[in-house]
């Protein structure tokens, strides 16, 4: 498709309501903002929407926090919202050059026949929770290109405010203790699925080999560390998405000292 075909209209939106550095009332998992940020709106419709609603033509959109100052902890945000979904062989490398490549797709939809469709691809970033030492967001969103269902995904960012950092499992575990945490995950998922501790993983879910297996999509609470399995990622897509939370006070000889969550240990 050439690109004389696409015309697109593109704005860049900034949300008023949330200022620099003014914690989100409606959240109540923000204990205290340390660093400052401002939500930005992303937003991409097709030529061909008109006057239709949003929710009815093609559209790209993309909501997401901007922190002040912070270029490497925004450069990770960004990564981590083209990245949601595997759209082309090559990988994109900016929010506008996912956009055109969408629009694209989508033109060249129409030109075989699907005069009647439209795609969606709605994506968002949101503070969960910051303290001194840490900040923790929440990535998401899906994406709809005729199929039979939207593809959605959730994932994290963990990110060490001090060490201007991700924080990853082996930063939070001691070392040679990876296996241990899985074992211990095992049991809880076992007991969250009310499955006895020898029963088959091979009919209802899709760990490699049938074994269990914790991912690395994980997000630090107060209260411990967060696992999320996303949807076809270890059930059918019926059965939807998976959480499994690990309290500290189950894990506590297998964490390393003076960490991130030290403050959450009693």
């Amino acid at each position: 498709m050439r690109s004389g075909y696409l015309v697109v209209y593109l704005f860049a939106i900034t949300i008023s309501s949330c200022m620099w550095g003014k914690p989100d009332k409606k959240n109540p998992d923000i204990v205290k903002d340390t660093l400052t940020y401002k939500y930005t709106v992303f937003k991409e419709r097709a030529a061909d929407c008109g006057n239709k609603a949003d929710s009815d033509c093609t559209l790209v959109k993309f909501k997401y926090p901007d922190f002040k100052g912070q270029k490497k902890l925004n450069d990770t945000i960004a990564h981590k919202l083209v990245t949601l979904f595997q759209l082309s062989e090559k990988p994109d490398t900016s929010l506008t050059e996912l956009s055109k490549k969408f629009m694209t797709d989508y033109l060249s939809s129409k030109q075989d026949g699907r005069s009647d469709l439209f795609y969606s691809l709605d994506c968002y970033a949101k503070v969960l929770r910051q303290d001194s030492s840490l900040t923790t967001l929440e990535t998401g969103g899906y994406v709809f290109t005729g199929g039979a269902h939207p593809s959605s995904f959730t994932g994290f960012i963990n990110w060490n405010t001090k060490a201007n950092k991700s924080i990853t499992l082996t930063d939070l575990i001691k070392p040679n203790n990876l296996e241990k945490l899985n074992g211990i995950a095992e049991g809880i998922f076992r007991k969250n699925e009310k499955l006895s501790d020898t029963a088959s993983l091979a009919t209802n879910y899709f760990f490699k080999d049938n074994k269990f297996a914790l991912n690395d999509n994980f997000s630090i609470t107060p209260t411990g560390l967060k696992f999320f399995y996303n949807q076809y990622e270890i059930k059918p897509y019926a059965a939807g998405t998976t959480e499994l939370i690990i309290p500290y006070s189950k894990i506590k000889l297998l964490l390393r000292p003076n960490t991130v969550i030290t403050q959450y240990i009693k």
